[in-house]
């Protein structure tokens, strides 16, 4: 029975899980927003709001503490320059989990972490991903068009060529 354990093992030793749990957060905070398994970012949430709660005190003592953990300078850089006047001002639940469904290859629940204030971002990149999708498409419709003339054109040039070539 696991009565009053808290935290998840993730099938790791306790040093690849802290490992893994800097990774995730350093990838969350430069990315606000990652794609995992479910119980991964279900863990990392926990994680990155302690951190973040670490963060709000915006004084040297806790960007040490934050800095033995995130090894990447300008993620912490960012942390404290853009992502705490962004978020400070909310009481925890900096984070959002948002369930996907099951990973094909291995049917492993996944979901998207996120920060919670940033999801606009997402969108904005998600928006600007699909303007040139049609761009691209556009341009591909484009040029097959221009193709299948100027193929009709070349032909057109091949009868006159023949014919000219026929009379002398």
């Amino acid at each position: 029975m696991r009565h009053r354990v808290k935290g998840r093992k993730l099938g790791r030793t306790a040093s690849h899980r802290s490992a893994l749990m800097r990774a995730l957060t350093t990838a969350l905070l430069k990315h606000k927003r990652i794609k995992t398994t479910e119980a991964k970012a279900k863990e990392a949430r926990i994680f990155v709001d302690k951190l973040i709660t670490k963060a709000r005190k915006n004084d040297l003592h806790s960007m040490r503490q934050i800095m033995s953990v995130i090894h990447d300078k300008d993620v912490v850089k960012e942390l404290f320059g853009e992502i705490i006047p962004k978020i400070g001002d909310r009481p925890g639940g900096y984070t959002r989990v948002i369930k996907l469904g099951n990973r094909v290859g291995d049917a492993a629940a996944m979901a998207i972490l996120e920060l919670v204030d940033y999801n606009d971002i997402a969108n904005k990149k998600a928006e600007e991903r699909k303007e040139q999708r049609e761009l691209k498409a556009q341009e591909k419709e484009a040029r097959k068009d221009e193709s299948s003339d100027t193929a009709l054109v070349e032909e057109a040039k091949v009868v006159g060529e023949s014919e000219g070539t026929k009379t002398k």
